[in-house]
């Protein structure tokens, strides 16, 4: 089944048109290849209430079935990406910030600083990547499939096939 999607990249300097946005076009491209319909993209500012708003807005009006953000995952005092995924998510998944970084500690010790989050919003799978283009690239193509598999869960009646081995 084709899912849509939505890719919103949090960056201050994006926003401001300070920086060119290279990790939301990546991972727009690497979601359309696996046959995702990216119906949504925007660059926001590292602001709480807007990027509340904007992870709402695709859920709950627009109906989108994956929300990707890209930005606001680490250290930096503005980085708040994952406070505001998990004040509006409705039921965390854990497994795939803690498989992104399993992947990226594969490629740098300094993986295990990312604090991205993911989470459910009625039918909406909200997933924080980093903001760099190689990380996130790298962190999108560690879930990619298990995400597509999600999606059918979470659009079926029952299981999915859950028992099914991975192909």
């Amino acid at each position: 089944m084709k899912y849509t999607a939505a890719v919103i990249t949090i960056s201050d300097k994006g926003s401001r048109g300070e920086r060119v946005d290279t990790s939301g076009p990546a991972v727009r491209a690497m979601l359309e290849d696996a046959d995702f319909d990216v119906v949504y993209t925007s660059i926001i500012p590292d602001e709480m209430d807007q990027i509340q708003a904007e992870l709402t807005k695709c859920a709950d009006e627009l109906k989108i079935g994956l929300v990707m953000t890209t930005g606001g995952t680490g250290f930096s005092p503005r980085d708040i990406t994952p406070e505001a995924t998990l004040a509006v998510v409705e039921r965390e998944t854990r497994g795939i910030p803690e498989a992104m970084r399993y992947a990226s500690l594969q490629i740098t010790p300094r993986g295990c600083l990312s604090r991205s989050a993911a989470g459910i919003r009625g039918r909406t799978l909200i997933v924080n990547l980093p903001g760099s283009e190689k990380a996130a690239k790298e962190n999108l193509e560690a879930v990619l499939s298990p995400i597509h598999h999600g999606m059918d869960m979470l659009y079926s009646a029952g299981s999915a096939d859950c028992g099914q081995p991975v192909k």
